[in-house]
C-alpha cells in the first residue's frame, strides 16, 4: 500500500509541476463543491459530478480538507487532498480515523481512500440552458486499516474493496426566489460496511454481493457566502451482527473567500455497532484553488 505521506507529496508535485500552465481560481463560487468524508468533491456525505477545486477547462486545481464528526457515542476524523485537471479529472486521497471507544475502550478504526472521478458528459455551470446535467463516474478504492480487529470478528469478508458510482449534478441559476440551486443524484455500487470502516461484504451466506444504493443532495445559494442544503445516503446492510441504516445531514456552508469554506451540519449516521441511531455535529474546513 502507498503511504499516505507519499500520496500527499505526489499530489503536491502534480500541482506544482503542472500549475505553471494556467493559474486556477476562475470558477464561480461553490461550483468546486466542498469535500465529502471520502475525499471526493461533493457535499459532506455524497460525491457530486462537479470536479473539485476552482480550475476551469484549461487549468489545474487542488483542494485540501479536514472534517470532524461527533455523535453521542462515536467520533470520526477525516482529512485529505485532491488535484483536478482541466475541470475533467479529479484524483484524491483521504484518511479516516474512527473513535469507537464506546464499544471497546481505546478502540480506533480507520481506512485509507483513493478516489478517481472523471466528468463524462455535460457541464453543470457553463451550459445552464441545457437539460443534460453534468455527469461523472468515479471509483473509490478503500482499505480498512484495522481489519483483523473488529471488522473481521463481526463477519466482514474483505479488508479492501472498490466502490463505483455515477453522479449527475445540475446548477439552476435564479431557480428559487432568485437564488441559485444545486441538485445532485448519485448511484453507488458498494458492499462497504459503515462506509468501509467495518470492512466489506459479509461471510454469511449470500452476504458478499454488491448493492446499488442511491444518494442525493440539494442546496441553495442564500447569497454569495452561504450555501444551505441537505443530503441523503443509503447504505447496504451486510453484517448480521449489526443492522445498518441510511445516513443524512442538513448543512450550512460559509465561504468568506472563494478559496475557503467552513461547513457545519447536523448529521444522522444511523445505528452503528449496535448503538442507537447516531446523531450529532459535523464540521469541515475546505481550502481550494
Amino acid at each position: 500500500m502507498i503511504a499516505p505521506t507519499r500520496i500527499a507529496v505526489l499530489l503536491t508535485l502534480l500541482v506544482g509541476g503542472w500549475g505553471v500552465r494556467a493559474r486556477a481560481g476562475d470558477r464561480l463560487e461553490w461550483t468546486g463543491a466542498v469535500t465529502q468524508i471520502e475525499g471526493a468533491a461533493g457535499g459532506g456525505l455524497v460525491p457530486w459530478a462537479l470536479i473539485g477545486g476552482l480550475g476551469t477547462d484549461d487549468q489545474i486545481g487542488a483542494t485540501a480538507f479536514a472534517t470532524y464528526v461527533h455523535t453521542q457515542d462515536f467520533a470520526l476524523r477525516s482529512g485529505g487532498a485532491s488535484v483536478a485537471f482541466d475541470d475533467r479529472v479529479e484524483l484524491s486521497f483521504a484518511r479516516q480515523r474512527f473513535d469507537a471507544g464506546s464499544v471497546i475502550p481505546g478502540l480506533t478504526l480507520g481506512q485509507d481512500i483513493v478516489d478517481m472521478k472523471v466528468r463524462v458528459a455535460g457541464d453543470a455551470v457553463f451550459a445552464p440552458d441545457e437539460i443534460l446535467p453534468q455527469v461523472a463516474v468515479g471509483a473509490q478504492w478503500k482499505h480498512t486499516l484495522d481489519f483483523d480487529q473488529i471488522p473481521h470478528a463481526v463477519g466482514a469478508a474483505h479488508g479492501s474493496d472498490v466502490d463505483l458510482y455515477i453522479s449527475a449534478t445540475k446548477v439552476y441559476f435564479a431557480a428559487l426566489a432568485g437564488h441559485n440551486v444545486i441538485l445532485d443524484a448519485t448511484l453507488r455500487r458498494t458492499r462497504a460496511n459503515q462506509f468501509g470502516l467495518l470492512g466489506f461484504g459479509s461471510t454469511a451466506p449470500g452476504g458478499d454481493g454488491y448493492s446499488y444504493v442511491p444518494e442525493a443532495s440539494a442546496a441553495v445559494w442564500l447569497n454569495e457566502q452561504f450555501l444551505l442544503g441537505g443530503e441523503y445516503r443509503d447504505k447496504p446492510d451486510n453484517l448480521g451482527a449489526f443492522r445498518e441504516n441510511s445516513a443524512g445531514d442538513v448543512f450550512l456552508a460559509w465561504g468568506p473567500f472563494k478559496e475557503l469554506t467552513v461547513t457545519a451540519a447536523w448529521t444522522d449516521l444511523g445505528g452503528i455497532a449496535g448503538k442507537a441511531p447516531q446523531r450529532g455535529v459535523y464540521v469541515s474546513l475546505w481550502l481550494g484553488f
